[in-house]
């Protein structure tokens, strides 16, 4: 196994709304946020109590990170459909707690062979996001089951078959359907179901699932009785994989996957990209990940004194919004899939580069900064749009293992098309519509067998001795480097604990579009913002799902859950594995 040491929105505006007022009636202050700790133990944090259960359950039977990785993420496809799933893609950073290596795995869904730069256009004009997402040609080759196979066959403990069973008794016993579920499944929401969709998830009487219904899913049961009994092959070979590649091949817009598309895909195992931020070595996947923006963000920070100033500073946020839109100049200028085009990583990396940038931050919010100018890369200006699907886990198991694993099916309920019980993924609308532009190419464009740049990126972080200190990890489409760095900065700059980092109100800045939770932010910090022009209007909020631990300089663990979302964290004391 090859491993690692390390040295050192776009969705619908209405959408949006609609979290927004999900987030003010749930969410508490951040003050008032209380740490979820406990000594050094096994630890659980996920975005469902059903999926953190699962995880718990196989860790208190001797299961490693990843064993319990696989639990959570059959029980996420059966009670979370409308975020994540065994037929999405996923990336995951693995902790080593005998050797302090880290290791990152990609499992990012793939185009078809037969995909082709021009596939999102329509007489020459992009589709509208809405259009694209509803077709078959949305649907990317399945990479988190592959992932999650290959990284329990070299890292897990107890035997495969084991680990569906929590998600199977649920799917077949029935469970009570949580409000974020009923709330995407309802008819007035901005972004409706398909009737596919519906078809799969409703009441006996035909009508929409309402939280609290006690929900039954026989055919996911038996799918997954199937992953149980034949490992990762069941989805990519035989039956299930014919059913998918139909499904695909159905109009409108047909897309181009074969058998031969999933029988050969493989996750990679691949080295992680890790930088210094304070005293610590920040840990995230290579490209086509978006992680290497994200270790941009932080190091530009750290040529301010936003570490001075702290969240009750309207500076403070300034100088955030100014640091994340020359971290997304470049991102959406330069990040794809390696094995196709250059990323010049160690050149956005460089220390002077990133000073260079960091002195483009003024006293004002300006005009949108461009990318860097990279010595011989010239590409186009990229035209991705990116949903909200995702959920992201964090698990330390007994032996102080760790995984740190976003996962996703895309927009929500991916594609809007079902086989077996799940949803299938919208994946290729993570390209750019546009290939091409006055430019040249555009690095984020169609290819085939290429992987789309994914925002997706699972911390881990380590101290100057490589010993294990952090995890966590977001939703939330593009702007996941957003509430990832907002939590670094919460936890490692201004010393918070980690629930209440992740409780910080959310500020997202991409290019000319600057977004908040205004119903987070003091009225003084709004005054302050406003007098830097940055105005933040109410209603387009967006909405994180950040999960994380800690471990405490004493050894206590500590987690987070974000309470924009229904996710918890559960310790597994020692004595209970």
């Amino acid at each position: 196994m090859p491993v690692y040491r390390c040295a050192v929105r776009i969705f619908l505006i209405a959408s949006l709304s609609i979290a927004a007022s999900v987030v003010a009636a749930k969410a508490p202050a951040p003050a008032a946020a209380a740490p979820v700790a406990a000594k050094q133990t096994a630890a659980v944090v996920a975005a469902n109590p059903l999926a953190v259960q699962a995880g718990v359950e196989i860790l208190r039977k001797g299961g490693s990170a990843v064993d319990a990785a696989v639990a959570i993420q059959a029980m996420l496809g059966l009670v979370e459909p409308q975020s994540s799933g065994i037929a999405g893609g996923s990336f995951m950073m693995y902790y080593d707690a005998k050797t302090n290596a880290v290791t990152a795995l990609d499992g990012r869904e793939k185009a078809p062979a037969g995909a082709t730069p021009d596939m999102f256009l329509d007489d020459g004009k992009p589709m509208s996001y809405v259009q694209a997402v509803r077709t078959g040609r949305s649907t990317g080759v399945p990479g988190a089951t592959w992932m999650l196979f290959d990284a329990q066959a070299r890292l897990g403990k107890l035997p495969w078959r084991e680990l569906f069973q929590p998600a199977i008794r649920a799917a077949e016993e029935g469970f009570k359907v949580p409000q974020r579920l009923a709330n995407f499944l309802a008819p007035n929401f901005a972004f409706p179901a398909t009737p596919e969709i519906r078809g799969l998830f409703h009441r006996p009487d035909g009508e929409p699932l309402q939280a609290g219904d006690v929900f039954k899913n026989p055919l996911y049961a038996r799918t997954l009785r199937r992953l149980a009994a034949d490992g990762a092959k069941a989805l990519y070979e035989g039956a299930i994989a014919e059913e998918i590649v139909k499904k695909t091949h159905e109009a409108p817009y047909p897309g181009t996957m074969t058998l031969q598309d999933l029988a050969s895909y493989r996750a990679d195992w691949v080295q992680p990209l890790c930088r210094p931020y304070r005293q610590y070595s920040v840990c995230i996947p290579p490209p086509p990940s978006s992680g290497v923006n994200l270790l941009q963000f932080l190091a530009i920070l750290d040529h301010t004194d936003i570490a001075d100033r702290g969240p009750s500073d309207p500076q403070s946020w300034l100088l955030f919004a100014q640091a994340s839109r020359l971290m997304y100049a470049d991102r959406d200028r330069y990040v794809a899939d390696p094995q196709f085009i250059t990323v010049p990583v160690e050149r956005m990396l460089d220390s002077n580069y990133l000073a260079e940038r960091a002195r483009l931050i003024g006293d004002r919010l300006g005009p949108p900064p461009p990318p860097g100018q990279l010595a011989g890369v010239l590409r186009g200006v990229d035209a991705t749009q990116e949903a909200q699907g995702t959920s992201h886990l964090v698990v330390m198991d007994a032996a102080g293992n760790v995984v740190s694993m976003t996962t996703t099916v895309e927009s929500v309920f991916g594609s809007g098309r079902t086989v077996g019980g799940f949803v299938l993924n919208n994946q290729l609308t993570d390209f750019s519509f546009r290939p091409t532009d006055e430019h040249g190419p555009v690095a984020n464009a169609v290819q085939g067998g290429k992987r789309p740049r994914s925002s997706m990126a699972p911390i881990i972080v380590l101290d100057h001795d490589g010993h294990f200190v952090a995890a966590f990890g977001s939703p939330g489409g593009s702007s996941i480097l957003d509430y990832n760095a907002k939590t670094a900065v919460g936890v490692f700059a201004w010393k918070l604990s980690m629930q209440a980092a992740i409780e910080l109100p959310n500020l997202i800045a991409r290019g000319s579009d600057i977004a908040g939770e205004v119903d987070r932010f003091s009225p003084e910090v709004l005054t302050g913002l406003r007098e830097k022009g940055i105005n933040l209007e109410p209603g387009h909020a967006e909405n994180s799902g950040l999960h994380g631990l800690i471990r405490k300089p004493d050894g206590t663990l500590e987690g987070g859950a974000d309470s924009r979302r229904e996710g918890i964290v559960m310790m597994v004391p020692p004595n209970a594995h």
